[in-house]
């Protein structure tokens, strides 16, 4: 019976004495639109100097799209393959094309995931701010060098806003 009350005592006393160690919100930073919208020009750039059209979407840290864009003769495939691509890399915040090399892993036959390159994390300081994803080249390693000029084309301006 004593263990009883202790149990009911500690049940009723947690939520007080939890609540000052308890935050009521947390600071989130996401990417500006813009900072999105330069990712996106710049990696369609850098492919585009190669003659390749591209797709390239950008999610923000939940895994939501926050801005996606399609180059005028990429085919419709690209912006889906570009969408899991950016999933992958966030979800285990790393490049896919590292991912790549681990195929034969059960979790490369998992829907949403795709593990060639053109996936990476948007990543500076320890924050995940999200990742890009770019398909469309006629290989996975050209996906990521655009993937990379599009992450270049802000990363400075992260870092300065640590």
């Amino acid at each position: 019976m004593e263990i009883f009350r202790c149990a009911l005592l500690l049940m009723v006393l947690f939520p007080f004495i939890a609540k000052a160690d308890v935050l009521v919100a947390v600071d989130i930073k996401r990417l500006s639109f813009e900072s999105t919208v330069k990712i996106v020009q710049s990696a369609i750039t850098a492919c585009r100097k190669q003659a390749i059209q591209i797709a390239v979407v950008v999610i923000d840290r939940g895994g939501n799209v926050q801005l996606a864009a399609r180059d005028t003769l990429a085919v419709d495939l690209t912006l889906r393959v570009a969408e899991q691509k950016a999933y992958t890399a966030l979800s285990f915040n790393t490049a896919t094309s590292i991912l790549a090399t681990r195929t034969r892993s059960r979790l490369n036959s998992l829907d949403g995931l795709v593990m060639l390159g053109g996936g990476l994390p948007i990543e500076v300081g320890g924050i995940i701010y999200g990742a890009i994803g770019v398909s469309g080249a006629p290989s996975a390693d050209t996906d990521e060098k655009c993937a990379i000029a599009g992450l270049n084309a802000i990363i400075d301006d992260l870092e300065m806003s640590q």
